[in-house]
Protein backbone atom coordinates (compact mmCIF):
# COMPACT_ATOMS: atom_id res chain seq x y z
CA UNK A 1 0.00 0.00 0.00
CA UNK A 2 1.14 3.54 -0.76
CA UNK A 3 -0.12 6.41 1.41
CA UNK A 4 0.58 10.14 1.20
CA UNK A 5 -1.06 13.34 2.40
CA UNK A 6 -1.81 16.13 -0.08
CA UNK A 7 -3.03 19.70 0.02
CA UNK A 8 -5.52 20.24 -2.82
CA UNK A 9 -6.42 23.75 -3.99
CA UNK A 10 -9.54 23.87 -6.12
CA UNK A 11 -10.43 26.61 -8.60
CA UNK A 12 -13.95 27.94 -8.09
CA UNK A 13 -15.31 26.28 -11.23
CA UNK A 14 -14.48 22.77 -9.97
CA UNK A 15 -16.00 22.98 -6.48
CA UNK A 16 -19.12 21.11 -7.62
CA UNK A 17 -17.28 18.17 -9.23
CA UNK A 18 -17.64 14.65 -7.69
CA UNK A 19 -13.87 14.14 -7.64
CA UNK A 20 -13.67 11.97 -4.50
CA UNK A 21 -16.21 9.56 -5.98
CA UNK A 22 -14.09 9.23 -9.11
CA UNK A 23 -10.89 8.70 -7.10
CA UNK A 24 -12.58 5.74 -5.41
CA UNK A 25 -14.43 4.24 -8.38
CA UNK A 26 -12.04 4.85 -11.26
CA UNK A 27 -8.64 4.80 -9.53
CA UNK A 28 -9.40 2.38 -6.65
CA UNK A 29 -8.06 4.81 -4.04
CA UNK A 30 -8.99 5.11 -0.39
CA UNK A 31 -9.22 8.58 1.10
CA UNK A 32 -9.30 10.29 4.45
CA UNK A 33 -10.34 13.95 4.48
CA UNK A 34 -8.25 15.56 7.20
CA UNK A 35 -9.51 19.10 6.64
CA UNK A 36 -11.68 20.81 4.04
CA UNK A 37 -12.93 24.28 3.22
CA UNK A 38 -14.92 24.07 -0.01
CA UNK A 39 -17.91 26.21 -0.95
CA UNK A 40 -19.79 26.32 -4.25
CA UNK A 41 -18.41 28.85 -6.73
CA UNK A 42 -15.44 29.65 -4.49
CA UNK A 43 -11.88 28.46 -4.39
CA UNK A 44 -11.46 25.59 -1.97
CA UNK A 45 -8.74 23.84 0.00
CA UNK A 46 -8.68 20.25 1.19
CA UNK A 47 -6.07 18.20 3.03
CA UNK A 48 -6.54 14.64 1.84
CA UNK A 49 -4.77 11.42 2.71
CA UNK A 50 -4.76 9.08 -0.30
CA UNK A 51 -4.00 5.36 -0.16
CA UNK A 52 -3.64 3.14 -3.18
CA UNK A 53 -2.35 -0.30 -4.01
CA UNK A 54 0.67 1.27 -5.68
CA UNK A 55 2.41 4.57 -6.25
CA UNK A 56 1.22 4.55 -9.87
CA UNK A 57 -2.47 4.29 -8.90
CA UNK A 58 -2.12 7.34 -6.62
CA UNK A 59 -0.26 9.18 -9.39
CA UNK A 60 -3.06 8.40 -11.87
CA UNK A 61 -5.65 9.81 -9.44
CA UNK A 62 -3.57 12.95 -8.91
CA UNK A 63 -3.20 13.38 -12.68
CA UNK A 64 -7.00 13.24 -12.93
CA UNK A 65 -7.26 16.03 -10.33
CA UNK A 66 -4.65 18.13 -12.14
CA UNK A 67 -6.77 17.76 -15.29
CA UNK A 68 -9.59 19.50 -13.40
CA UNK A 69 -7.27 22.39 -12.58
CA UNK A 70 -6.61 21.33 -8.99
CA UNK A 71 -3.23 22.44 -7.64
CA UNK A 72 -1.57 19.71 -5.58
CA UNK A 73 1.13 19.87 -2.94
CA UNK A 74 2.39 16.87 -1.02
CA UNK A 75 2.34 17.36 2.72
CA UNK A 76 5.32 15.59 4.22
CA UNK A 77 4.51 15.53 7.90
CA UNK A 78 7.19 14.46 10.30
CA UNK A 79 6.36 12.10 13.14
CA UNK A 80 8.64 11.91 16.13
CA UNK A 81 8.62 9.48 19.05
CA UNK A 82 9.76 10.50 22.52
CA UNK A 83 11.60 7.31 23.52
CA UNK A 84 11.76 8.33 27.17
CA UNK A 85 7.98 8.78 27.37
CA UNK A 86 7.09 5.60 25.43
CA UNK A 87 6.43 2.64 27.70
CA UNK A 88 6.29 0.04 24.92
CA UNK A 89 2.56 -0.77 25.04
CA UNK A 90 2.41 -1.39 21.27
CA UNK A 91 -0.94 0.37 20.71
CA UNK A 92 0.58 2.40 17.86
CA UNK A 93 1.69 -0.70 15.97
CA UNK A 94 -1.92 -1.74 15.38
CA UNK A 95 -2.85 1.46 13.56
CA UNK A 96 0.27 2.12 11.48
CA UNK A 97 -0.77 1.43 7.86
CA UNK A 98 2.78 1.15 6.51
CA UNK A 99 4.58 -0.77 9.25
CA UNK A 100 6.77 2.13 10.37
CA UNK A 101 5.84 1.21 13.94
CA UNK A 102 6.35 -2.46 14.69
CA UNK A 103 7.20 -4.86 17.50
CA UNK A 104 10.73 -6.22 17.31
CA UNK A 105 10.88 -9.84 18.37
CA UNK A 106 12.04 -11.56 20.51
CA UNK A 107 12.78 -8.40 22.55
CA UNK A 108 9.13 -7.27 22.26
CA UNK A 109 10.28 -3.65 21.81
CA UNK A 110 8.28 -1.13 19.83
CA UNK A 111 10.49 0.17 17.01
CA UNK A 112 9.90 3.24 14.84
CA UNK A 113 11.30 3.37 11.29
CA UNK A 114 11.05 7.05 10.33
CA UNK A 115 12.03 6.26 6.72
CA UNK A 116 8.87 4.17 6.23
CA UNK A 117 6.61 6.72 7.96
CA UNK A 118 4.20 8.59 5.66
CA UNK A 119 3.16 11.12 8.29
CA UNK A 120 -0.47 9.98 8.42
CA UNK A 121 -0.45 10.67 12.20
CA UNK A 122 -2.81 7.82 13.13
CA UNK A 123 -0.38 6.88 15.90
CA UNK A 124 -0.58 10.27 17.63
CA UNK A 125 -4.09 10.09 19.16
CA UNK A 126 -3.86 6.34 19.94
CA UNK A 127 -0.75 6.68 22.13
CA UNK A 128 -1.90 6.65 25.78
CA UNK A 129 1.16 8.59 27.00
CA UNK A 130 1.40 10.96 23.99
CA UNK A 131 4.88 9.79 23.07
CA UNK A 132 4.14 10.34 19.36
CA UNK A 133 4.19 13.90 17.98
CA UNK A 134 3.44 15.33 14.54
CA UNK A 135 5.30 18.28 13.10
CA UNK A 136 3.96 20.24 10.13
CA UNK A 137 6.17 23.13 9.16
CA UNK A 138 6.76 25.19 6.03
CA UNK A 139 9.60 22.89 5.01
CA UNK A 140 7.23 19.93 4.95
CA UNK A 141 5.12 21.18 2.01
CA UNK A 142 6.51 19.98 -1.27
CA UNK A 143 5.53 21.67 -4.57
CA UNK A 144 3.24 20.05 -7.09
CA UNK A 145 6.10 19.14 -9.39
CA UNK A 146 7.68 16.95 -6.70
CA UNK A 147 7.50 13.25 -7.47
CA UNK A 148 4.43 11.56 -6.00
Amino acid sequence: MYTQIYILRFPKDTSDQPFVYKLVKEYDLEFNILKADILLQREGVMILELTGGSKSSVKAGLDFLRGLGVKIERLAARIRRDDEQCYQCGACTGVCPVGALFIKRPEMRVEFDAEKCTGCSLCVPICPVRAMEVSLDRDSVLPEETEV
